[in-house]
């Protein structure tokens, strides 16, 4: 059974920073890619941020030079560092996981307000 358990999301200001940190419970971490998704009311989910199991990265457009995606494979867990933040970032943010079958796992998401 794999779990996923997003934190860190909140209310901020244009500008601001936020690190979303998500905790994947699963017998073996490192072989999996992960992402961050969001999803903004009305909306479509889409891609964020996606770190494969080798470490390579791929952004949305949207957010290249303002995130940045980790992990930490001995912790099991992903980040999400985001700065310059705006108030189009505003969204509900989910974690994935993707096992080497391309299984897809979700958390149940975290609640990111860019505002003044």
């Amino acid at each position: 059974q794999v779990q996923l358990v997003e934190s860190g999301g909140g209310l901020v200001q244009p500008g601001g920073s936020l690190r979303l940190s998500c905790a994947a419970s699963v017998s073996i971490f490192s072989t999996n890619d992960m992402g961050w998704y969001r999803q903004a009311p009305g909306k479509q989910r889409e891609l964020v941020a996606v770190i494969t199991s080798g470490g390579s990265t791929t952004y949305a457009d949207s957010v290249k030079g303002r995130f940045t995606i980790s992990r930490d494979n001995g912790k099991k867990m992903v980040y999400l560092q985001m700065n310059s933040l705006k108030p189009e970032d505003t969204a509900v943010y989910y974690c994935n996981l993707k096992t080497p079958g391309r299984r897809n796992y979700w958390g149940q998401g975290t609640q990111v307000t860019v505002s003044s």
